[in-house]
Formats: structure tokens, sequence, C-alpha cells
């Protein structure tokens, strides 16, 4: 008789272990907890996909028949590379980097036709869409100098294709920009051929700057022979002044040079005892010597 007994109470100790391992089961599967900045969409077995919306905080369902899917409605980042052609056929290398989150109103619908990670199956296919688009407005030239209303046109056209996918484009920018080596090469050609005109240039303005001068040296030469000529017309002796002036000069510089010099007086202008016709001085005096008679 004992071990019926004992096996009665084996009996009701599982039933209880049961009772509790059910319930505790459904205790848990039957409770879920929304952190901050997320949402949760419940799925039914029967139903399909819930309309409600839970927010932050803990929430039930019915187990096994129910269960949730928790959705992050932070802005996250998303960076895309993508070579694409410009409207003068150059090829760019371009980074687009954009900060998205999902339509909370329109989590159910997101569920049911893209699923959790909607963000892997819409983003990258209308960025690179969008990016060409716009690139393809614009040269090569324009992308490097309009590139703030290259980025702000990039994420207008942006967050009107995503509304179409139920996603919020909160910042769009681009974020790396390159071109082939070829342009590169390009650029640095024309670069070096600017400066040359620019130095052509300046090297005629330095021509026609000196030619001025000559000009202006020349005429200047010119009248100050014609102040000369008409001085010496008025009185002779500005000529002999002249000459002695040349004489001081050469003098000077005969003196101060290390080296002995034999030269004629006459073509050094050192002859002070003529003046400039060759005469002696004494015949412009008007004066003879005196004579002796024995």
């Amino acid at each position: 008789m004992s071990v019926p007994q004992n096996l009665q109470k084996l009996k009701g100790l599982f039933i209880g272990l049961g009772a509790v391992g059910g319930f505790g089961y459904l205790g848990y599967n039957s409770i879920f907890t929304v952190k901050g900045g997320h949402r949760a969409v419940v799925f039914d077995r029967v139903t399909g996909v819930k309309q409600g919306i839970y927010g932050e905080g803990t929430h039930l369902v019915i187990p096994w028949l129910q269960w949730p899917y928790i959705f992050d409605v932070r802005a996250r980042p998303k960076e895309l590379p993508s070579l694409t052609g410009t409207r003068d056929l150059q090829y760019v290398n371009i980074s687009l980097r954009v900060l998205y989150r999902p339509d909370i109103r329109e989590l159910p619908s997101i569920l049911s036709h893209f699923g959790q990670d909607y963000d892997r199956r819409v983003l990258p296919s209308i960025m690179n869409e969008t990016l060409k688009a716009v690139v393809a407005q614009y040269n090569a030239e324009q992308l490097t100098t309009q590139r703030e209303e290259v980025s702000r046109l990039v994420r207008r056209n942006l967050t009107e294709r995503a509304m179409d996918f139920h996603i919020d484009i909160t910042d769009c920018s681009i974020t790396h920009l390159s071109f082939g080596p070829e342009y590169t090469r390009a650029v640095e050609s024309k670069q070096v051929a600017q400066q040359d005109a620019e130095r052509a240039k300046y090297m005629v303005e330095m021509a026609e700057q000196e030619r001025k001068s000559k000009v202006i040296e020349a005429q200047g030469e010119s009248e100050s022979a014609k102040l000369i000529g008409a001085a010496m017309q008025r009185n002779p002796a500005f000529a002999e002044l002249r000459r002695i002036q040349a004489a001081r000069e050469i003098a000077h510089t005969i003196a101060n040079s290390p080296n002995r010099v034999f030269l004629n007086s006459d073509s050094l202008l050192m002859n002070l005892m003529t003046d400039f016709t060759g005469s002696a001085a004494s015949d412009h005096i008007g004066t003879k010597a005196p004579t002796v008679s024995a």
C-alpha cells in the first residue's frame, strides 16, 4: 500500500511542477518591454499584423498566439559610396550620408511590406538612384563650386522619394567627393596653362613699361640736348664749363683707382690749357706777350 501512495505523491508533485512551469512560461511570454527610443508592433497568428503601436514601457500579449516586433525609431546614420557620371561625362566618386528613421504612424505597414530590415532593403537603392540623378545635372566644376546646392537638391529629392516607403530623412550631406585620375590631370594641366598665360601677360606688361620708360628717357635726352644746344648758342662758355666738370669727374675716378694710368691728357679732357675747339686759352683772352727789342 505504501508504493501506490508514494506514486500518488510523486504524481501530485509533477503536476504541481508542471503547473508552476506552465504559469511561469505563460507569464514570461505574455510580457514584453519596449525600451526608450523604440516602438513595438504585434503580430497575431490569426489576424496578422495588428495596427496598434506600442510605446515605451511594459505590455501584455497572448503567448504563442502573439509576439512583438521592436523597431528603433531614433535617427540613425547610413553612408553610401557611389561612382557616378557628371553632365560633362566625368566620373566622380561621391559618398552620401543620411540620417533617417521610420515613420512611427506607419510601422505596421513597414513591417508588412519590408520587415524590420527595411533600411537595408530600401535605402541603398533610393540613395543611389537619387544621387546619380542629381549629379548628372551638373558638370565636374559645378560639383566643386556648388557643393551646398547639390547637397540640398539631393536631400529634397531623397526626402520625397523616401516618403513612398514611410521613411523620414532628417539630414543629408555629401561627405566625400573625388574625381578620376584623367580629370585630375586635366585640371592640373589647365592650372599650369593659366599660370603660363599669366606669366606671359606679366612679361608683356613689363616689356610695355620698359618701352615706355625708354621712350620717356629718349624724350628727356632729346629735350636735354635741345636745352644744351640752346645754352651753347646763347653762351659758348657753357660747353667749357661742362668740359671742366667732366675733367673733374675723370680726375676723381683716376685718383681713387689703384691702377696706374698713362694716357694723353687731351683724350681724358684734362688739358685745361685749351678750349673744346682745340685752340689755346690765351687766344680767347685777346692779349699778346710783349716783345723786347734789343
